[in-house]
């Protein structure tokens, strides 16, 4: 039997309007339908973008929020359905990792309070003292301190901060610790040093975890299987290795392709999958398949039937319609929602291409050289006049455009020339 099973799993919040006497217009379908499974030891990763429902699951399986339907089952028990009081005792098997380890503690106690109030409240360590020794040994295994414990959250930097919240949780020895996005707030190089720290707490203590996270990466490294979340919904569902290999539904190899790859022939060549429009409000979710509006191979079967999540074969389960059918590649995007593939070997030859009109520039030189053939006859109908013999140094002069008028009247080509010899005598 599995340590955490979700069985149909809602979480909706209800829409109110009114000033005196609230009512209820509608709802916002924040989980809608979730079943899995996180077998002890192991990690579950879930991904999804934002607003798709992630920590709303999360906080739904240690009941902060209420389920509205469904059963959430650890190793035998409906948390979902125990009382107000039985919760309280049965959360101690139950913790969580906030996403901002700063707003998450309390900035008014210091480390040795914040982590022996849940000892306190769920009667671990006969005394103080007791309770102190263990958070000592906690502190240690987060590769904190021992003076960390008279200090205050806001002397710790982002890291330390996360490494107090893990310990918070691990003080309590629960079965199942659910990571809302352990690593989204710190730097790389602190990243790395969390998740390494969360996998070697798993080895020596035997913990179970549930990821959620956006860091596909993240995910990747950390995960034993992962789950994709939609719109409330689980499309997908995979062991790690498989998922990252061989995505099968739409959403989830957009999601992959987005993903960079560190080898740059590889990055140039591999399938960009570009989505259109935006996340459909979780208060009015489409009808059927809910990626169908922005989904590249959506068919009319999708937006009159939802899909169930079915087993495609190695655990890979997936809800898609028409899964087989993408794969083989017999349905092909089709109409606006066509997905864009960008392989580099497609845009090389047209930016190579684009330098061949290299003899246009050539053009402008025979346009230039066309005026100096039309000023040639002018020069040649410059004899004409009197004024010939002054007229080879004209050019020397800024009179050229004056003979460009020499046409138009022989008194007037008659005045200009002696004006110029008149010029010219002068410069004498």
């Amino acid at each position: 039997m599995s340590l955490l099973e979700l069985d149909g799993v809602k979480v909706h919040f209800p829409v109110k309007k009114g000033i005196l006497f609230d009512r209820t217009v509608g709802h916002v379908y924040a989980v809608d339908g979730i079943s899995l499974k996180v077998e002890a030891g192991q990690t579950y990763g879930l991904v999804g973008e934002s607003g798709c429902g992630k920590t709303t699951l999360g906080r739904a399986v240690l009941r902060l929020v209420d389920v509205t339907d469904g059963s959430v089952v650890l190793d035998g028990t409906d948390v979902a359905k125990l009382p107000e009081k039985e919760l309280r005792s049965f959360r101690r098997r139950l913790q969580m990792v906030f996403q901002d380890p700063l707003g998450s503690l309390n900035p008014r106690q210091n480390i040795e309070s914040i982590l022996s109030e849940g000892m306190a409240a769920h009667g671990i360590g006969a005394n103080q003292e007791e309770r102190r020794e263990k958070i000592r040994e906690i502190l240690a295994k987060v590769g904190l301190p021992a003076n960390s414990l008279s200090r205050y959250p806001h002397e710790f930097s982002g890291g330390q901060r996360q490494r107090i919240g893990i310990a918070r949780a691990l003080v309590l020895e629960p079965d199942l610790i659910i990571c809302d996005e352990p690593v989204s707030a710190l730097d790389v190089s602190i990243q790395a040093q969390v998740i390494n720290l969360l996998e070697e707490l798993q080895e020596s203590m035997g913990l179970t975890y549930l990821v959620i996270a956006h860091d596909l990466a993240v995910v990747r490294h950390i995960s034993d299987v992962i789950g994709v979340m939609y719109l409330g919904s689980l499309v997908e569902e995979a062991p790690s290795d498989t998922l990252y290999e061989e995505p099968l539904h739409p959403y989830t190899r957009a999601l992959m392709s987005a993903v960079p790859v560190p080898d740059p022939e590889v990055e140039e060549r591999r399938e960009r999958i570009l989505l259109h429009g935006d996340l459909p409000s979780p208060a009015n979710p489409p009808a059927g398949c809910r990626f169908h509006t922005r989904c590249p191979w959506a068919q009319p079967k999708c937006a009159e039937e939802r899909p169930e999540l079915t087993d495609a074969g190695g655990g890979h389960k997936v809800a898609c319609h028409f899964t087989r059918e993408i794969q083989d590649g017999t349905l092909r995007p089709a109409g606006d929602t066509e997905a864009v593939v960008i392989p580099a070997q497609a845009e090389a030859p047209a930016a190579e291409s684009e330098p061949e009109p290299e003899p246009e520039p050539a053009a402008p030189e025979s346009d230039e050289a066309a005026p100096e053939a039309e000023a040639a006859p002018e020069a040649d109908e410059a004899p004409e006049t009197e004024g010939a013999p002054e007229s080879d140094e004209a050019p020397e002069t800024e009179g050229a455009p004056e003979s460009d008028e020499a046409p138009e009247s022989g008194d007037a080509s008659e005045g200009d020339a002696a004006d110029a010899s008149a010029d010219a005598s002068k410069d004498k």
